[in-house]
């Protein structure tokens, strides 16, 4: 078991230095987890770091889904089996650039339901979390022969927070629930963050990605004996559509993690490896106060960090670089690191067929329309992702007004009698277009795209959809047929009818369905969007994730081998703007244009 006294951490009851990285399982296709691990080990890690985010298991309230791709024992197991001891970070919340920081979207749909602290509503919502979660995590802990060595006690909780009942509680949970290995908690290395977030008599550890010795500094007045430890140590940074890709210089990385590994402190990568926010799982950041101002910042689909391991597994010059420092100061495996894995061979996808949304809204709606007197949004509906329409009908005569949505989540397009009107943002609420009715009133259709939630910060009650309502010129607009999107199942579009709707700017959102017959078995590859505008791209059924060409910075969607089926593949792409005529697959990734960062 890991422990720690006076002068630091202890294994097996020797001196021990954590050298982890942090790689998330639900980032990763499974069938490549024992690859990434290899490679982190590889590095000279001998601990890997992960969050368990609740909404990626939680299939209902009271219920959980551990296998397949949500398989956290197995993802463990492997990596024991490779030599690496495991930190877990169950939550309740875990920020990591994840939708609603792991929250389950349902939570938004109860009214006055404080998160985060200590109403008893969200506590006995994190009790239930835990007695699905902490079952699975107890034949793992170090104390059974397993490798998971610390848990944490949610999550930077100073950088939201100071209810020391809620912190108390969830550290509680856990502890009567069995968990009996070191439990920790990690803040931002500033006064206010350390004093909202720490538990007492608990393991403080801090997180930061520079300036190591002031930073450590700070965390030894509320650590003030025993081992220091940066549990997240960031070695890059996420991106934003609408942003340039972020790195951070190698030798300036390196230099800092060689000051900080220098003062005998133990450190977490954040990220080792970052992997990718596949399906709707991207979250977002907001630097508004409130709700209503722009400030919205949806995180793209890539999750590569400039990581030392980067999202296809290439062993960058960070790597190498962080590997040679790390073996300063703990010893390196024999094994030199693995080479890299199989790509495709470029080419191009042939087209076959097109789909109309808006013609196909019973069939992706799954049953007839919901009825409500005003907007209501996904939440509330039973819906986590995916999009959502609104129809309601306007009378006429009546002069052009501009039609307003107040509070939108996050994009809306709009038809009249069918035909694109113009487009609305949350960024920009009072940009959208004029709404002309004639004699004969018109059908008015409001097609929702939800990005992100936010995950972090004040702002986290974060709906998608429309929850306040719709306005033409002062007038509220009410009766309202509302269609739940998820999206979760296509199989049911029929691509052998002729579709007459136009195409190009201005067109309708459609589906976009290509082929690839390929023969090189496993392979990974990237499906390059650059001649498309914004949507939604799924290969064999898998959602790939949001691609935003016009905004940026990234270009091409990761692909991985596992995906690939030897033989005819089939690509799905939802392209609600701007649609493209090429599909090309690349065997290299574009994250677009870069951006040196520093950290501070």
């Amino acid at each position: 078991m890991l422990t720690y006294d006076q002068d630091g951490f202890r294994r097996a009851d020797r001196p021990h230095r954590i050298v982890s990285g942090a790689l998330h399982y639900f980032r990763v296709h499974p069938d490549l987890w024992e690859d990434r691990l290899t490679r982190l080990r590889a590095l000279g890690a001998n601990t890997v770091d992960t969050y368990v985010p609740w909404n990626f298991h939680e299939t209902a309230p009271g219920k959980a889904d551990f296998t397949g791709w949500r398989d956290l024992g197995r993802f463990l197991r492997t990596a024991q089996g490779i030599g690496l001891d495991a930190i877990v970070r169950p939550g309740p919340y875990i920020c990591a650039e994840w939708d609603f920081g792991g929250l389950p979207a349902r939570l938004l749909a109860v009214d006055g339901l404080h998160l985060r602290c200590s109403d008893p509503r969200f506590q006995a919502e994190v009790d239930g979390w835990f007695d699905l979660v902490v079952p699975e995590l107890l034949p793992l802990l170090a104390s059974r022969g397993g490798p998971v060595v610390a848990v944490q006690v949610e999550n930077e909780y100073g950088s939201y927070g100071n209810d020391t009942r809620y912190r108390a509680h969830v550290e509680r949970a856990l502890a009567e629930r069995g968990v009996n290995c070191l439990l920790f908690t990690a803040d931002g290395a500033e006064d206010a963050m350390l004093q909202g977030g720490t538990v007492p008599g608990r393991l403080a550890t801090a997180t930061f990605g520079a300036r190591p010795a002031e930073r450590l500094e700070i965390l030894r007045r509320y650590q003030p004996s025993g081992p220091l430890a940066a549990m997240e140590f960031w070695i890059g940074w996420f991106d934003h559509w609408g942003e340039d890709h972020h790195v951070r210089a190698v030798d300036e990385a390196a230099a800092s993690l060689d000051e900080l590994l220098a003062t005998g402190a133990s450190v977490n990568l954040y990220m080792a490896h970052g992997g990718t926010n596949f399906g709707f799982w991207a979250g977002a950041n907001h630097s508004g106060t409130r709700p209503a101002d722009p400030g919205y910042q949806p995180t793209v689909t890539s999750y590569d960090y400039d990581a030392p391991i980067g999202e296809a597994g290439e062993l960058t010059p960070k790597f190498h670089a962080f590997r040679e420092v790390i073996g300063k100061y703990v010893p390196l495996p024999d094994a030199p690191p693995p080479g890299p894995l199989p790509r495709i061979t470029p080419a191009l996808a042939a087209p076959a067929g097109r789909a109309d949304l808006l013609d196909r809204l019973d069939l992706l709606c799954g049953g007839p329309a919901v009825l409500r007197p005003a907007p209501e949004p996904m939440e509330r509906l039973g819906q986590s992702h995916g999009l959502i329409h609104y129809r309601t009908t306007v009378t006429g005569p009546r002069p052009a007004m501009p039609l307003r949505i107040d509070g939108l989540g996050d994009r809306a397009y709009v038809f009249a009698d069918g035909t694109p009107l113009g487009v609305l943002d949350r960024n920009a609420p009072d940009e959208g277009p004029d709404l002309p009715v004639g004699d004969a009133g018109v059908v008015l259709d409001v097609l929702v795209r939800a990005r992100g939630r936010v995950n972090y910060g004040p702002l986290l009650d974060d709906r998608k959809g429309i929850w306040r309502g719709v306005r033409h010129g002062h007038q509220q607009l009410f009766e309202w047929e509302i269609r739940p999107l998820p999206l979760t199942d296509l199989s049911g579009l029929d691509w052998s009818a002729a579709d007459p709707r136009p195409e190009g700017p201005g067109g309708r959102p459609a589906f976009h369905r290509f082929t690839h017959t390929a023969a090189h078995g496993p392979a990974d590859g990237f499906v390059d969007m650059s001649g498309w505008g914004t949507g939604l791209l799924w290969l064999n059924g898998f959602l790939l994730g949001h691609y935003d060409t016009p905004r940026g910075p990234q270009r091409t969607l990761y692909a991985p081998g596992p995906l690939w089926r030897d033989g005819e593949n089939e690509i799905v792409v939802l392209e609600l703007e701007r649609p493209g005529s090429r599909l090309p697959l690349r065997d290299r990734p574009d994250l677009g244009r870069t951006t040196v960062v520093t950290l501070q």
